[in-house]
């Protein structure tokens, strides 16, 4: 172990004095697991149309950006710089190709007609059981639909929030990242989280807390999540999706 960190230590003198081209190629491979990490992170949240090579390439991006502007000099391991870069760019590439496939887009229009018509004659809150018998998808089809334009959403939700100058990462990034923040963009992050936290405990009961809870903020897979909670990974993604049509619900009515 001690002989692999003097090596380490050996490419980031080369890299940083003279910006060595092979000493660069050996520090990519040194912190490729930190591109597989944030890509299989990411992915797992994704529709099965988001291409993981492309995931990979945003990810690959980031990891160059990180090791060209990286100050040894700051109180900050690249590791922790470089994660928040990788999945920034993940985050930024996603926003830039639009992934959402036009179906998913015309189905969203379909359901979100839906929606206008039945809310004002139910005088309620329309379920996605009710959405589906009147759009003819299935329960399923709705609740994922939901879930897809949902994250679609969070992605192009906080463009003006930024790091340390170096370029711009996302709300996502900015709640789990406290050393880059200006006073007032932590004032900005709290009261957002905030109103999420709030939001989260009155319109959703307490399964589906678990589960957002598991999901977002340990960053756990259905399957773990089932694990603890002692129910199926499809069981798992129901409540997910659930939870997210409840939530995008309140958040497009206020």
């Amino acid at each position: 172990m001690q002989v692999q960190k003097n090596v380490s230590q050996s490419y980031w003198k080369t890299w940083i004095e003279d910006r060595d081209v092979n000493a660069g190629d050996a520090l990519i491979r040194i912190y490729m697991p930190l591109v597989h990490f944030q890509v299989n992170r990411i992915a797992h949240r994704l529709p099965s149309n988001v291409s993981r090579d492309d995931l990979r390439s945003f990810a690959m991006m980031g990891l160059y950006d990180a090791l060209e502007k990286f100050d040894p000099n700051r109180d900050l391991k690249f590791e922790t710089y470089a994660s928040i870069r990788i999945s920034g760019n993940i985050m930024d590439g996603l926003r830039k190709e639009d992934w959402l496939p036009r179906t998913t887009r015309d189905k969203a229009k379909k359901i979100d007609y839906a929606i206008e018509k039945l809310e004002p004659t139910l005088q309620r809150k329309v379920t996605p059981e009710e959405i589906a018998q009147y759009t003819g998808f299935s329960s399923k089809e709705v609740v994922n639909v939901i879930n897809d334009v949902f994250f679609s959403n969070m992605l192009s939700f906080d463009d003006q929030i930024k790091d340390d100058g170096d370029g711009q990462v996302n709300f996502i990034q900015t709640i789990r990242n406290n050393e880059t923040l200006t006073p007032e963009e932590e004032l900005l992050k709290d009261e957002q989280i905030k109103q999420l936290a709030e939001t989260i405990v009155a319109e959703l009961n307490e399964k589906e807390q678990i589960v957002i809870s598991l999901f977002y903020h340990e960053e756990l897979t259905f399957t773990e999540i089932g694990s603890i909670i002692s129910l199926s990974t499809s069981r798992v993604s129901q409540i997910h999706a659930k939870a997210i049509f409840k939530l995008r619900d309140f958040f497009s009515n206020n």
